[in-house]
């Protein structure tokens, strides 16, 4: 039998993973970065292999076969039905004596505070909020689109740039610049143009996703369409914020809001100041800051929280990923 670890974290979002093999005293015995996890295009079983890729280069590098507990923060992971199912195919795979899945947003939440109490939003590709209470209640959202009621994220706000755009040059709606930034992008010259290519995929679908930071761009440039849109994703943030914190509890008590995913880690100056005013205003207590460590040091952290571990263990583990 092999020598044991105290936890591997994974982080595992849509395009990468990374894992993390943490010893007794906090040490970070190995890391390695693996491909996405996509249980929904690839099956549960294809995706837990590409996760084993690189759990079996991390265990290899820190001369370890397991660990006492596994702490797995992973997309898709959006209700507690697809928590248990990934648990279980984790279980499985005999890396530790005890397997703790969550949500990826959690990840990120956790790296951000020193203790498990606050709120996270992370508006990358899509937008999701949790927030976790050190009696161990959490709040958070199934997160999965229109039909849980989400609106923003980065590929949601090219669709609303899109929207806009289209409807001013054809005269169903105000005029704006997107109509002229958006398919100058690619090339064109036309918001027709740009809808076609994007229809016979001539620009392909992926690319749809660059079209966020032309949309901050327009809205820098002062057009009142570009503006509008990014007000209303502030007001999303901080709308997702104040119902986590009051479901918690934690509306009248100085509390973290953390601010992740790529679209609120670029710092639109509109958005910050948006997201900051309102937050003043709903959530005078709340504390936000944006995100900057590795969310697989969050998964750590988890790993250690369910283990008790002590907080020189935390502080060690949190180095490591700090330097």
């Amino acid at each position: 039998m092999g020598l044991t670890a105290r936890v591997l974290a994974i982080d595992a979002g849509n395009s990468k993973t990374d894992v993390a093999v943490v010893a007794d005293d906090g040490t970070v015995l190995a890391t390695a970065r693996g491909s996405g996890f996509r249980p929904p295009v690839v099956g549960v079983e294809n995706a837990v292999d590409a996760l084993a890729e690189a759990v079996d280069r991390a265990f290899a590098a820190a001369g370890v076969s397991g660990v006492d507990q596994v702490s797995a923060c992973l997309a898709n992971a959006d209700f507690p039905v697809e928590e248990e199912q990934l648990a279980a195919a984790l279980h499985a795979r005999a890396w530790g004596s005890a397997v703790q899945v969550r949500n990826d947003t959690f990840a990120i939440l956790r790296a951000g505070i020193t203790e498990p109490r606050g709120v996270a939003v992370v508006c990358g590709a899509g937008i999701n909020c949790v927030g976790m209470h050190p009696d161990g209640r959490t709040a958070r959202f199934p997160a999965i689109g229109r039909i849980s009621g989400d609106w923003g994220g980065g590929w949601g706000l090219a669709e609303e740039a899109l929207w806009f755009a289209a409807r001013a040059e054809d005269g169903r709606g105000e005029p704006t610049a997107l109509a002229r930034t958006l398919p100058a992008h690619f090339g064109l010259d036309t918001m027709l143009a740009l809808i076609e290519a994007l229809h016979l995929e001539k620009v392909e679908p992926a690319r749809r996703h660059e079209l966020t930071p032309v949309l901050f761009a327009t809205a820098a440039d002062g057009d009142p369409v570009a503006r509008a849109v990014v007000d209303r994703l502030a007001d999303e943030v901080v709308t997702m914020a104040t119902v986590a914190l009051t479901r918690l509890g934690l509306l009248e008590e100085e509390t973290p809001v953390l601010l992740g995913g790529g679209v609120l880690a670029a710092q639109h100056p509109q958005l910050n100041d948006g997201v900051r005013d309102l937050l003043a205003a709903r959530a005078p207590k709340a504390v936000p800051r944006v995100v900057t460590a590795s969310p697989v040091l969050g998964a750590a952290l988890l790993g250690l929280d369910r283990l008790d571990a002590p907080r020189e263990v935390h502080e060690r583990v949190r180095a490591h990923f700090e330097a």
